[in-house]
């Protein structure tokens, strides 16, 4: 590794583990010790605590730890910089999303900012909202389209558009034939979700909080979809978005008519980490106004 990158120190001061560190940089243990040794030699302190096989920052260590991120974040920023004025019409962006997300909204994005940039190339990972975060938070995702926004710290948000919620219900349902219904009218309802860490589901659970009940949950799944069969049916109630589509044969969608019964949708990513000249584009372009 280059004089000056920090990459290796930062890895093994997150890992507290020499042979983990190893393995995750393809390092020779040995080789991976013999650096931490000349770093702390040319510093004249130890950097860790030794605990047998662990190690632990020492005092001296958590200074030049907090140091070197801030200089391996503006490393990386200056080859991202020299790789986008390189060639800027070109780049990978890792996109995530919530699997809702996957029919209409994802495509249209990538279709528009392709359409425009079409040597930039796109990595799709879906998933649940809490989990797609995690990714955007450990790197491995670049943005990402999720809803609710998620309160965690470093990632940054910039919302794309509102979308009303309803719920599905079977077409033989009591309540089959109302304009709307309101969250107090399904205290009673068995409902289908999704899994926990899924948007939709904290959703609920925010929605049935502030109607003052818990909601009796029969069934979970990881997919809307699913739960529109399982609707259908007749296996009970879902919480679902009003986007102006066909809905599956034998359900009926009634709006919501309680205030807060919408989600945001907005795209996220790391404002610890530099972006490439592309995800910045891929941003601006998805949340410029029409």
């Amino acid at each position: 590794m280059a004089d000056g990158d920090y990459e290796w120190f930062l890895t093994l001061a997150e890992l507290q583990h020499v042979m983990a560190a190893a393995q995750q940089l393809h390092l020779a243990q040995p080789t991976l010790t013999r650096m931490l040794a000349r770093l702390e030699r040319r510093l004249g302190v130890p950097l860790f605590d030794r605990h047998g096989r662990r190690l632990t920052l020492s005092s001296y260590g958590r200074i030049f730890y907090e140091h070197a991120r801030r200089a391996q974040m503006e490393l990386d920023s200056a080859r991202r910089e020299i790789e986008d004025l390189n060639n800027p019409a070109a780049g990978e962006i890792r996109l995530g999303f919530l699997s809702s997300f996957g029919s209409v909204v994802v495509p249209r994005l990538i279709a528009e900012f392709t359409a425009v940039s079409p040597r930039v190339t796109f990595t799709l990972e879906e998933g649940a909202a809490e989990s797609i975060s995690e990714r955007v938070l450990e790197g491995a995702v670049d943005v990402a389209v999720v809803s609710p926004r998620p309160q965690k710290p470093n990632l940054a948000w910039r919302s794309l558009f509102r979308q009303r919620l309803g719920v599905a219900v079977p077409r033989e349902h009591r309540l089959t034939d109302a304009a709307a219904v309101s969250m107090t009218d399904l205290a009673d309802e068995p409902f289908i979700t999704m899994h926990p860490g899924f948007g939709m589901r904290q959703l609920l659970d925010e929605l049935c909080a502030a109607a003052q009940f818990q909601p009796r949950i029969v069934l979970e799944s990881a997919n809307l979809t699913t739960n529109a069969g399982l609707v259908a049916a007749g296996l009970g109630i879902s919480l679902t978005p009003i986007d102006g589509g066909e809905h599956a044969p034998g359900v009926r969608v009634l709006p919501l008519a309680d205030a807060d019964a919408y989600r945001d949708i907005g795209m996220i990513w790391d404002s610890a980490r530099p972006l490439s000249r592309s995800a910045r584009d891929f941003i601006a372009s998805a949340t410029r106004p029409v």
